[in-house]
């Protein structure tokens, strides 16, 4: 893995772990990331990944509406 520094100001309230659990969820979101792998960069279990997810608006379920309206469309 590669390690990243990041800086940021003294007077935002973050630590690491949440930082880190951000980054994961988004490139999870964005599909770079399976939720697997987000899980692992979170430092976390799969389940609890997935359990948390929410609390950073991304829905586990990360596919797309307009292939959701094909699929019902062809069914």
């Amino acid at each position: 893995m590669k390690t990243l520094t990041l800086n940021v100001p003294d007077s935002f309230e973050i630590d690491e772990h949440e930082a880190t659990m951000i980054l994961a969820a988004k490139l999870y979101e964005r599909g770079e990331l399976s939720s697997g792998q987000a899980a692992e960069l979170a430092g976390i279990s799969k389940r609890t990944f997935i359990e948390t997810l929410g609390n950073y608006g991304v829905s586990i379920f990360n596919y797309p509406a307009s292939d959701l309206a094909n699929d019902v469309k062809n069914a």
